[in-house]
């Protein structure tokens, strides 16, 4: 009886899960923003390369004109007129700022004072691998800031100016799979991304009745700039390759194969995971508790190799 009962719970947890996934990704298509929202302008972070550059190049391929919110160097130059020459229909916009920077907000409010964005993409991101302790203070804020902080306050500046024009739109973040477990030696990039994943679910409930949807989407490790050491980061800081990082690589997906399932799933669920890797973790959180789970890899972390790694450079 007990057993049958403990087999129905777990079905229970399971169905209640994987239904969602299964409806969106089965029965619904890409939604085309600029007609859902009537919208003529989006907005991407970290919009260089990788997700970002991908997500961006969907918005423009449904007609929207797009402002790209990324570091100021080559790349971003080269992304503008790789795009810009791809769309010439649509314009493009470039905001070269360091998000992990106070004072991004005034070059990004200044240049789309004259436009209404409706479509808002919140995906930069990088990370700080090592101790703690042991990176710099400076740095561990600077990627507080770039992961976190500046998706609050773009969302705080972009949603002001949608209620007061009553304007429908979406605002979708890009958290990841390591929102979901502890994550040693990479400690602000999953604490960050967690806010994020609360931040977005606790938002839809007061946009949603306003028209405008909320979705936070956890991809599983996708093959961009993210692996390729310290070429991500605002400034010079820790970028040792994590053995699990390392791991969960070998699963990489191109980001070009992320944005029809990320905009299938805007305004049809508020947590969207992507890929293997994700929908992996969400089941084990479902099955271990996390408190659990945060103490066997307290206990087990010093026979980790990242560990020792790390532990023999402090000496």
């Amino acid at each position: 009886m007990i057993g049958a009962i403990a087999t129905g719970a777990l079905l229970f947890i399971f169905l209640a899960y994987a239904i969602p996934h299964f409806i969106v990704a089965w029965f619904y298509k890409t939604k085309n923003l600029k007609k859902a929202y009537n919208a003529e302008w989006a907005l991407v972070t970290g919009a260089s390369s990788g997700i970002g550059k991908s997500i961006a190049r969907k918005l423009a391929g449904q007609g929207l004109s797009v402002v790209l919110v990324a570091l100021g160097d080559d790349l971003l130059d080269a992304t503008h007129k790789e795009l810009s020459e791809q769309y010439p229909r649509v314009t493009f916009r470039k905001v070269g700022v360091n998000l992990g920077k106070p004072g991004y907000m005034d070059a990004i409010a200044k240049q789309t004072r004259d436009i209404d964005i409706q479509v808002v993409f919140c995906n930069a991101g990088y990370v700080l691998t090592g101790f703690f302790v042991d990176v710099p203070a400076d740095q561990q804020m600077c990627n507080l800031e770039c992961n976190a902080v500046s998706a609050v306050q773009v969302t705080h500046l972009l949603l002001g100016r949608m209620r007061a024009k009553k304007l429908r739109g979406c605002f979708v973040y890009t958290s990841s799979a390591a929102a979901m477990i502890p994550n040693p030696f990479s400690v602000l990039y999953a604490s960050t991304k967690s806010f994020l994943s609360a931040f977005g679910a606790s938002l839809a409930a007061e946009v949603r009745p306003h028209g405008i949807d909320v979705l936070v989407f956890h991809p599983s490790p996708v093959a961009t700039r993210f692996y390729d050491k310290a070429s991500l980061l605002p400034l010079p800081c820790h970028a040792h390759k994590l053995d699990a990082m390392e791991f969960f690589k070998k699963f990489a997906v191109d980001p070009e194969e992320l944005p029809d399932t990320v905009f299938a799933s805007i305004g049809r669920m508020v947590w969207r995971d992507v890929g293997p890797t994700a929908i992996c973790f969400r089941l084990l959180m479902k099955l271990v508790d996390y408190n659990l789970m945060a103490f066997a890899t307290a206990v087990f972390a010093p026979y980790m190799a990242d560990f020792k790694r790390y532990a023999k450079k402090d000496g």
